[in-house]
């Protein structure tokens, strides 16, 4: 069920990822990720009236930590594909996204089977390989801002999914709504700090409340998947969305998948068995 759980949020996220892309295309990322975070915290709170749950004052700060990160990885990511170079952005994000609640899961106690330590091992270079755009083979730089902003939004994302994994399952979902909120204020304080356009005008941005339901099913079922699975696992498998993103240009935009994504693709579909098997 963990594995289940874990493999919807991953699809989820890089179905959203997918969307959030091409609506950007035609109006400011800022303003389609205010659009998206106001309407899956609104879905997230309605949510919260049919899921029962007894949230502690721990839970909720857990959920604001979250969502603070969640919109500090956003803030990053975009400012890094901005201004950074694609290639070294979005898979060293990536990869951060998943070292950070790994970590965090270890530390506390979480000891996978040995066929599910290997499948995480395998993850890692999975997300490397399919997150790396086909045109974008440069060499990877430390010093570069690209870099920088990856390693940034890595971490807040990793942060989100770390924090969530600490929410125990009578907490409910209201953690998960405080979260969403806490990540509109983030970005809406980063993008005036950067003196970025965040207020949506355009029919085009207002295209960002579509993102909301997928967002809330990618975070709600991370979510789950932590209450039946340890952290260490669940994120690593979450952290693979690009995957799902990769397949869906290839799908509907006709992109061509690279020697190097095809390798990653086939390398997730084997950490997954590994980790299912374990």
């Amino acid at each position: 069920m963990a594995v289940i759980l874990a493999l919807v949020s991953a699809l989820t996220y890089g179905v959203s990822d997918f969307l959030g892309g091409l609506f950007s295309r035609r109006a400011s990322a800022w303003q389609i990720s205010v659009c998206g975070q106001a309407s899956a915290a609104l879905v997230t709170w309605v949510s919260v009236l049919f899921i029962a749950g007894d949230p502690t004052g721990r839970d909720l700060l857990l959920g604001a930590v979250a969502g603070l990160g969640s919109g500090f990885g956003i803030v990053f990511l975009y400012r890094g594909l901005a201004h950074g170079r694609m290639g070294v952005v979005a898979p060293v994000s990536a990869v951060g996204s998943a070292l950070v609640p790994l970590a965090v899961g270890l530390g506390q106690g979480d000891r996978p089977s040995a066929l599910a330590a290997l499948g995480v091992a395998c993850a890692f270079p999975a997300i490397w390989l399919v997150a790396r755009p086909v045109d974008d083979p440069g060499s990877l730089e430390v010093a570069s801002t690209g870099f920088l902003d990856g390693v940034l939004a890595g971490l807040g994302f990793g942060v989100l999914f770390a924090a969530l994994g600490q929410v125990p399952e009578e907490a409910g979902f209201a953690p998960l709504a405080v979260a969403n909120s806490a990540a509109i204020v983030a970005v809406v304080i980063i993008a005036v700090t950067l003196r970025e356009p965040w207020v949506p005008r355009t029919r085009a941005a207002a295209r960002g409340v579509l993102l909301g339901p997928l967002g809330f099913v990618a975070t709600g079922t991370f979510l789950l998947a932590t209450h039946h699975g340890l952290l260490s696992i669940v994120s690593v498998i979450a952290a693979l969305y690009p995957a799902s993103t990769v397949l869906l240009a290839w799908l509907v935009l006709s992109e061509r998948i690279g020697r190097g994504q095809a390798v990653g693709l086939g390398a997730a579909a084997v950490a997954v068995s590994l980790v299912a098997l374990g």
